[in-house]
């Protein structure tokens, strides 16, 4: 007789529980399994020698185990990085064991229990833009691209004055937007720099009117302190920052003064990585730290990988791949795809041609957790996006 049976894989304990519960557990078994059914692998890096051999020592004796370099366990290395295989049962029994050891262990304990708790699902809030409210972590939400620049790569010198810049908005409103992004400098690949003046020039009349016009909350994206305080005092809602409040040191004070929600991305200058993962999680952990001394709530930060920015055709595709690793950091998740280059290459298909491409990264990003998604093409986008809500929310 042959046996019906499968491979499953869960992602955080709720998910289990529903499982072990089919089968006719009691609720104390529920309870005792679960955490025994969600492998956490999580890597360290940099990690003292003297620290790893413990980590390692804890977990083989509790059933996990630790990958680390020979050197770590010859002595000749000072650090190394580490690669832990655990289920969430053993880690709650290595943890409090670790906060008891020496050598920084008992901080990376904290780290990693923050991390787990982060990987078992962000709750769903109502996110207060200013007075416009936006829930996370029900739907997935869309933010439309409003670009009044010149030479923006998919739209540039569309919507340049203010009348067709609004009737542009409300299309993108009655499509299902749920937010508005605004930008006035082109940050694609090869883009002129465009001073203050000017970029204030092009945004801040848009601004006005569409916080007029439009009830949905307005994004400004832009990396400039000045323009982000000036549009704040027009009205704006978000500030979106492409440069994760690292560029202008008045960025997140300018945020945090006007109670703003940021949008805080990785950028960076040249597309080199030693490990492209870790150092955009590092980024995007130094983004969190700033904002959050200036005064931003936690809350308020919103999180971006920035595909696109700083990356090759092959680190892009790479982001995506692993993007739920982005989770660890607690945050909601924004993703930013809609018609890039990585599409184009990838299909060999002109910007005017990318929607379809556009919609794969989309179903993508939100099947591992993203909870904004910003595109030119709304409404095809929350087609895609309440489609792919519905299977995987």
């Amino acid at each position: 007789m042959e046996h019906i049976l499968w491979s499953m894989e869960f992602s955080n304990i709720d998910e289990v529980k529903k499982e072990i519960s089919l089968i006719g557990s009691t609720l104390a078994g529920v309870n005792l399994m679960a955490p025994k059914g969600v492998l956490r692998c999580i890597k360290v890096k940099e990690l003292s020698t003297k620290a790893a051999n413990i980590l390692k020592q804890e977990l083989l004796a509790k059933g996990g185990d630790c990958a680390t370099s020979w050197g770590s366990l010859d002595l000749t290395a000072p650090t190394t990085d580490v690669l832990c295989f655990a289920t969430e049962k053993v880690w709650r029994q290595v943890i409090p064991k670790l906060k008891m050891q020496p050598f920084g262990l008992k901080s990376l304990a904290e780290e990693i229990e923050e991390v787990l708790k982060n990987l078992n699902g962000r709750p769903k809030y109502e996110l207060d833009c200013r007075g416009r409210k936006i829930t996370l972590g029900e739907r997935t939400l869309i933010m439309g691209i409003l670009n009044v620049t010149p030479d923006s790569f998919s739209d540039g010198g569309q919507y340049n004055d203010i009348e067709a810049a609004v009737k542009r908005a409300r299309q993108m409103v009655a499509e299902g937007a749920d937010i508005i992004d605004v930008g006035g400098e082109s940050t694609r690949p090869g883009a002129e720099y465009v001073p203050a003046e000017e970029e204030l020039r092009r945004v801040l009349p848009v601004v006005e009117a569409l916080v007029r016009e439009i009830n949905v909350p307005i994004s400004v994206d832009t990396y400039k302190a000045e323009v982000a305080e000036k549009a704040l005092e027009a009205g704006a809602h978000i500030i979106n920052d492409v440069w994760g409040l690292q560029k202008d040191p008045r960025m997140a004070e300018v945020a945090a003064r006007y109670g703003a929600p940021v949008v805080v991305m990785h950028n960076k200058t040249e597309a080199e990585y030693d490990d492209l993962m870790a150092e955009v999680i590092a980024f995007l952990k130094e983004s969190i730290k700033i904002g959050v001394k200036a005064g931003i709530p936690r809350e308020k930060i919103i999180i971006d990988p920035g595909i696109g920015f700083g990356k090759t055709l092959e680190h892009n595709l790479l982001l995506m791949k692993r993007l739920n690793e982005l989770n660890s950091l607690g945050q909601p998740i924004l993703l930013g795809t809609s018609r890039k280059s990585m599409i184009g290459k990838t299909l060999d298909l002109p910007v005017n041609e990318r929607v379809e491409g556009t919609a794969a990264t989309v179903t993508l990003g939100i099947a591992k957790g993203v909870d904004i998604v910003r595109v030119h093409d709304v409404k095809e986008m929350v087609r895609v996006a309440k489609m792919t809500d519905a299977m995987v929310r």
